[in-house]
C-alpha cells in the first residue's frame, strides 16, 4: 500500500488520517519531492482506469499558464505530469492493482 501524499494538502492529510483511523500504515511518497517517471505514473493511471489528463489539476497556475486549452497525447500528457509533479492530483492511494484518488478522502475506501 502506498499513498502518493503531499502534506500541505488539506485532502492529503485527511486521507492519510482516514487511513490512519482504519489501522492501515500505507508507504508514503512526497511525490513532489520524489516525483514520479513516466513509468510509474503510467502505471498509477492503469490502476486508476483513467486518462493522463484526468489526474491533472486544472486549477493550476502553471496550467493555465502553459497547457490550458491545448491539445496533447497521452504520452504528451504523462511527460507533462512527469516535469510538473505539481499538476498531479492528489492523493492517490494505491492498494495491489487498484488506486483511487482521495477527494474526497472516503473514496480511497472503495478498494481496500
Amino acid at each position: 500500500m502506498e499513498i502518493y501524499h503531499n502534506p500541505r494538502c488539506r485532502k492529503s492529510r485527511e486521507t492519510l488520517q482516514l487511513l490512519h483511523s482504519k489501522g492501515l500504515e500505507p508507504d508514503i511518497v512526497e511525490y513532489l519531492d520524489q516525483v514520479p517517471t513516466m513509468k510509474e505514473i503510467k502505471g498509477i493511471l492503469a490502476k486508476l482506469g483513467i486518462k493522463a489528463e484526468e489526474l491533472v489539476r486544472k486549477n493550476e497556475a502553471i496550467y493555465r499558464s502553459k497547457f490550458k486549452d491545448n491539445s496533447y497525447s497521452e504520452d504528451e500528457w504523462v511527460r507533462i505530469l512527469s516535469d510538473n509533479p505539481r499538476l498531479i492530483e492528489r492523493p492517490i492511494f494505491i492498494k495491489d492493482n487498484k488506486a483511487a484518488l482521495g477527494r474526497p478522502p472516503e473514496n480511497v475506501l472503495s478498494i481496500l
